[in-house]
């Protein structure tokens, strides 16, 4: 989407700026007038030349450092806006120094913190905005930021391993066809002789990335774009997140998680004393999964119409069966943010089991799949020399 540079004047007066995603003009002034802004100048945002991997963004650590220190000033008692003064003014990325000033501002002028972090959707997530707005309406914002940053630290952390699994076997594997491959076949075109299946294949698929190394990185490059493109829309969000769902091994780990920050987040609004269907729609933008969303904001009509929260959750199909009779429990005996509470300790215990043994058996199966790789290339390699030695030696 287009990125528009805005300037708008709060209900008291105070004039902020900031940047906005948005298909036209018209959607940025509308946006901006639901959150009680008056637009005063809308334009397009100049194009930045940046080179990756040289600025132009904020990293995962930054965001997560900047949670963690906040949270630390607002549970020491320090105002918002003098705990967004001071992290402003120590951060040395340009980029994040710059939102958090503008959300500094906002907040002066007005809004939430929650609706500041909004108008910045290229540093702070949905996810994150969502949590922050779960803490400011039950009014434990530290202790939401401080669960912020672990869940961020733990995803860090397995998308670290994750990425080293992938990426590793696929270097050595590119590394092996493209530079070591070729000194064979050079020896292998004098022999004379019919090469075997297994060097063939190998030699075919050198050939193959040699000649088409630009075009892979292109297509892998185009795909990501793409992929990423499609899940920004409403379609392609839920239809990933559903495939994430089914997805072996990590399908049950998002299940988890999604289950435990569901439990944790609504019991704490409850027992915060916020009502009952404003913490379900509250806690369902916070679900990071529109499976999930669905399911939450179902139960939410549901309730509405008279029905326990039980119930709609058990025809969701999405929540496991003990949450559903747990949470069932909770609301007959009158301690659901109680019952809540355990449900999302059992949870939290078992996502940090489930992403331990994930990480521990990545490794191995890692060093698995390199040991198998590279030793099916020496073979096909040698099978030729073999073949040719005992030719020689009859």
């Amino acid at each position: 989407m287009p990125v528009f540079v805005y300037t708008g004047r709060t209900r008291s007066g105070q004039t902020i700026t900031g940047e906005m995603d948005a298909g036209n003009r018209e959607a940025v002034v509308a946006k901006l007038r639901s959150q009680q802004i008056i637009a005063t100048s809308v334009r397009p945002k100049p194009r930045d030349i940046t080179i990756p991997g040289f600025g132009g963004g904020v990293g995962e650590k930054e965001i997560v450092v900047f949670t963690r220190q906040f949270a630390t000033m607002i549970d020491a008692g320090l105002p918002l806006v003098q705990c967004l003064e001071i992290l402003a003014s120590q951060q040395e990325n340009k980029v994040f120094k710059k939102a958090l000033t503008e959300i500094r501002q906002s907040v002066e002028g007005g809004l939430t913190f929650a609706a500041a972090l909004k108008l910045h959707p290229k540093v702070f997530t949905s996810l994150y905005a969502n949590m922050v707005e779960a803490g400011e309406a039950g009014g434990i914002l530290d202790t939401i930021l401080n669960r912020l940053a672990q869940y961020m630290e733990k995803a860090m952390g397995l998308k670290k391993k994750v990425k080293s699994a992938m990426i590793y076997p696929m270097v050595v594997v590119i590394f092996l066809l493209v530079f070591v491959i070729p000194t064979f076949k050079s020896m292998f075109e004098g022999f004379g002789a019919t090469l075997p299946l297994p060097t063939q294949i190998v030699l075919e698929m050198s050939r193959i990335v040699r000649q088409y190394f630009l075009v892979g990185i292109g297509a892998i490059v185009g795909g990501i774009v793409g992929l990423k493109w499609w899940y920004g829309t409403s379609g392609g969000k839920w239809a990933i997140d559903s495939l994430l769902l089914k997805a072996p091994v990590f399908g049950l780990l998002i299940r988890k998680v999604s289950v435990a920050k569901f439990t944790r987040t609504l019991g704490t609004l409850i027992s915060s004393g916020v009502a009952i269907l404003d913490g379900l729609d509250i806690t369902a933008r916070t679900a990071g999964n529109k499976v999930v969303e669905a399911a939450i904001l179902k139960t939410r009509s549901s309730i509405s119409e008279g029905k326990t929260i039980a119930e709609p959750l058990k025809d969701s199909g999405v929540f496991p069966p003990m949450v559903v009779q747990m949470i069932a429990v909770g609301e007959q005996t009158g301690a659901l943010d109680a019952m809540l509470g355990k449900i999302a300790d059992f949870y939290d215990e078992e996502v940090d089991t489930a992403v331990g043994n994930l990480t521990s058996l990545l490794e191995p199966m890692l060093m698995v799949f390199l040991g198998v790789i590279i030793g099916g290339v020496v073979i096909a390699m040698y099978l030729p020399i073999f073949k040719l030695v005992s030719v020689v030696g009859k």
